[in-house]
């Protein structure tokens, strides 16, 4: 079932197409599965439990909304993009097409928990976004948002994606400052993807004329046993992430609470 709250042009957030063509290779690729362990590892670990009631704002591929549902928690995918939505939607999945740049209706259930994973990068007004999402949440509510860490990795790879930014913790903290939410606490996450993004960027940089990139380019995974490697290492610093050790990486993570 898709319930419609508001509608806009989503090719401005990421293309559609792009969000179509790739939806097999995102769902079978090491990084969005280990993403979504996590950011169910930070529910959990915030007293938000099976069957709460949980959104997933900007759902996209459905990876996450997938890992909610499994788990056993009452889920809910919002996108903007329609035709993901009709690709991903299911009996008994409850999808809603609403852009993040409109107000929510009013007098709808609120929910325990939210996730928003990789979704305000793509905004403009990223603080406008999650003040608007606040009123979706119970008060003492928790909010999950992951974002591309390290601004100085920004590349062609970001631009394909139509992110807009990549942050820093003080940047991601200051994301939140008046919007109904207070931060909890800010992690790392993919520090050992480090050094080959850098490597990766310094390549690219130094590479005349090279051939323009897809996404689908970006995504496609090295032989095996890579993937295996790959999800090794993202295994070996689940938890370190999770109980802040780490002191950098690709990603970061805010948890914060609807303030009531």
């Amino acid at each position: 079932m898709i319930e419609i709250w508001s509608r806009g042009p989503a090719d401005e957030n990421m293309p559609e197409a792009m969000l179509v063509e790739t939806l097999t290779r995102v769902r079978s690729h090491p990084w969005w599965s280990a993403r979504a362990r996590l950011a169910l590892a930070v529910l959990q670990a915030g007293g938000v439990t099976p069957p709460a009631s949980v959104l997933d704002v900007g759902c996209g591929w459905g990876v996450n909304l997938q890992a909610l549902e499994t788990a056993g928690y009452r889920a809910a995918g919002l996108d903007i993009s329609r035709r993901i939505l009709e690709l991903i939607d299911q009996p008994d999945r409850h999808l809603v097409e609403a852009d993040l740049n409109q107000p929510p209706p009013a007098g709808r259930e609120l929910s325990a928990g939210a996730l928003l994973l990789d979704v305000i990068e793509h905004l403009d007004d990223d603080r406008g976004t999650l003040r608007r999402i606040a009123p979706l949440l119970q008060p003492g509510g928790l909010l999950a948002v992951s974002v591309p860490a390290l601004p100085e990795l920004f590349s062609e790879f970001d631009r394909i994606q139509g992110h807009r930014r990549r942050y820093d913790p003080e940047t991601l903290r200051a994301a939140f400052d008046d919007t109904g939410f207070a931060v909890q606490k800010i992690f790392w996450w993919g520090g050992w993807m480090v050094p080959i993004l850098r490597r990766m960027r310094q390549k690219s940089s130094t590479k005349e004329q090279a051939a323009p990139k897809t996404y689908a380019d970006y995504l496609r995974l090295p032989p095996w046993p890579a993937p295996l490697l790959m999800r090794t290492c993202y295994a070996w610093e689940h938890g370190r992430a999770l109980h802040g050790k780490l002191r950098t990486g690709t990603s970061l993570f805010a948890v914060a609470r609807r303030i009531a």
